[in-house]
């Protein structure tokens, strides 16, 4: 399968929050934004994210892929329980965006790097709040 389909296959999975096949598309030393975290705390950040915005939903707006990496900018309007990377929104619905790229090796996500927008963020909750 292209990486294409396995990068859809693997929002699907998170999105579905089927953590117990998180395996099948992310390697076991998987490394986030330089820190390795293994397939566990990459999980971990999952059920993070998960409680603190309770209807996270990861929407592919934009997808480049070859034979080994995958970059995309992922669409998200959604609820934020408390604080957004440092903002606090308490609930107040939110859109913003997440760049992300992705390494694969052997089939499977092995490297991330990943960028969301704080001014986004900032600047989505003042034109809601006007």
């Amino acid at each position: 399968m292209a990486l294409q389909g396995i990068y859809e296959a693997y929002i699907a999975c998170i999105n579905e929050r089927s953590l117990e096949r998180l395996g099948d598309y992310v390697a076991e030393s998987v490394v986030h934004n330089g820190r390795t975290l293994g397939l566990a705390g990459y999980r971990d950040m999952l059920l993070g994210d998960y409680r603190d915005i309770p209807d996270l939903r990861f929407v592919i707006q934009l997808l480049v892929a070859d034979s080994t990496m995958v970059c995309s900018r992922l669409h998200f309007d959604c609820h934020p329980a408390g604080e957004l990377r440092g903002v606090r929104v308490d609930g107040r619905r939110i859109v913003f965006h997440e760049n992300v790229i992705y390494r694969f090796v052997d089939g499977k996500i092995q490297e991330v790097w990943s960028v969301i927008d704080r001014g986004e963020i900032e600047a989505n909750l003042e034109t809601r709040s006007a």
